[in-house]
């Protein structure tokens, strides 16, 4: 069996907000200025700390999940990350224990040890207990090291250091002042495209994170699972993908899967453009449209456009944030109301909470297709749906699906090689 070898770590923690995406973005920084090619996985379906650790790695950042992306797609990615890459560095989802299938249930099956970030700002010898029940908490999952993150002091490192025992070594430690340098927003973190100053927090963050020269990381073997090649379904189909700062959210895996079934891909931005490239197909993925309300809804010539598309009935894919810009009108959180492209009979308004969150499976025409939700928008519709979503873990999230002439729309940000079949499907002419 064909395999490579690299150093690898899983970056979990004991909870959500603990810094990963923080010390996984700056532990990439400093291993390329050690002239080291990084690779970065993310464990489950985010879009947002992806572009972050995109750009700290300067290398595309695809997901990794055993349910959404599956094993054999999981284990194709990491080999052939492994055949390039001097370190591969996989960060974590919530826990490292929480969920089904967690962060451990995947470093347990591909035996990658953990890099525990632990958030020390409220205590000192404790840190250590914590870091010792994470290691021993399963037996088929192991800490490799630590990093102890928000530090307040010198004596504060010294406390929560030197109580650890000699199996757990401190990779590196981060100051408190630099522990939350990448802004947020209500989805999760900023879209790195929109923070301007990305490398001096970066900089900055190095500045304040001490890194410990004696550790090694564990070499790990990666094997070539046995898949089939993609069938090019959509030999010589021209997709107009939308993608600006209002439409971002898209797995790199996704646009990978389009280009194996044979697809051109033909970008274009819904908040600068007026008019469609000439294009078969229309693929409009999630994202932020109620920040950008004005633009969309002054944009009267694409709107035109995108318009005599589906009336032409041809294929279009919307997911979430594109399904909002489908409807008749959304209005953002601060109540503030505009008309979108009125093609889907829904209004759609922005909520002060989260409305959904789960992985879903929806099945149409007897094939299956994976993927998730999380938003924070409510649809008022009279639209039927021609199926729903079904969540793995037994919640009772369960998004609709919309199909109306050749337009397939849901809340649902599908992951494409899960069924490559099916979305040929949707986007065949």
């Amino acid at each position: 069996m064909q395999s490579h070898s690299c150093a690898a770590l899983v970056i979990a923690a004991p909870a959500s907000g603990q810094g990963k995406t923080t010390v996984t973005a700056l532990l990439a920084t400093y291993y390329r200025q050690q002239n080291k090619k990084v690779r970065i996985f993310k464990v489950g379906p985010d879009f947002l700390d992806p572009m972050v650790l995109e750009y700290a790695s300067a290398n595309p950042v695809y997901q990794l999940d055993l349910w959404m992306v599956g094993l054999p797609h999981s284990q194709q990615l990491l080999f052939e990350a492994a055949k390039e890459a001097d370190i591969i560095l996989i960060e974590g989802v919530m826990g490292l224990f929480d969920g089904n299938p967690s962060t451990a249930d995947l470093a347990a099956h591909f035996g990658i040890p953990i890099l525990a970030v632990i958030d020390a700002s409220a205590m000192a010898q404790t840190f250590a207990a914590i870091a010792v029940g994470l290691d021993q908490y399963r037996e088929d999952v192991s800490v490799a090291a630590v990093v102890a993150n928000r530090l307040g002091s010198d004596r504060h490192k010294e406390m929560v250091t030197e109580a650890l025992p000699s199996h757990l070594p401190c990779l590196a430690t981060l100051k408190r002042q630099s522990a939350d340098i990448l802004p947020s927003r209500y989805l999760g973190l900023v879209q790195a495209d929109e923070i301007d100053d990305l490398a001096q927090r970066l900089q900055l963050g190095l500045n304040d994170l001490w890194f410990n020269h004696q550790a090694h990381l564990p070499i790990i073997r990666f094997d070539k699972p046995d898949i089939a090649p993609t069938p090019t379904l959509l030999d010589g189909v021209k997709i107009g993908v939308a993608k600006d700062a209002a439409f971002a959210f898209l797995y790199k895996a996704n646009l990978d899967c389009l280009e194996q079934l044979g697809a051109q891909l033909v970008f274009f931005s819904p908040l600068t453009d007026t008019t469609l490239p000439e294009i078969d197909s229309l693929y409009l993925p999630g994202g932020y449209p109620e920040l950008y309300l004005d633009a969309l809804s002054t944009n009267t010539s694409l709107k035109h456009s995108i318009t005599t598309h589906y009336h032409a009935d041809k294929p279009i894919l919307a997911e979430c944030g594109g399904m909002l810009y489908l409807c008749e009108s959304l209005t953002d959180k601060a109540g503030t109301k505009a008309d979108m492209l009125g093609l889907l009979p829904a209004k759609a308004v922005l909520q002060k909470r989260l409305t959904a969150l789960g992985l879903q499976e929806v099945t149409s025409n007897n094939l299956s297709v994976r993927g998730h939700t999380y938003h924070h928008s409510l649809l008022e519709t009279d639209a039927i749906a021609s199926t729903f979503g079904l969540c793995p873990n037994g919640k009772t999230v369960s998004e609709a699906l919309y199909q109306q002439k050749r337009l397939t729309a849901s809340y649902i940000h599908f992951y494409f090689p899960s069924n490559p079949t099916l979305i040929a499907n949707w986007f065949r002419p």
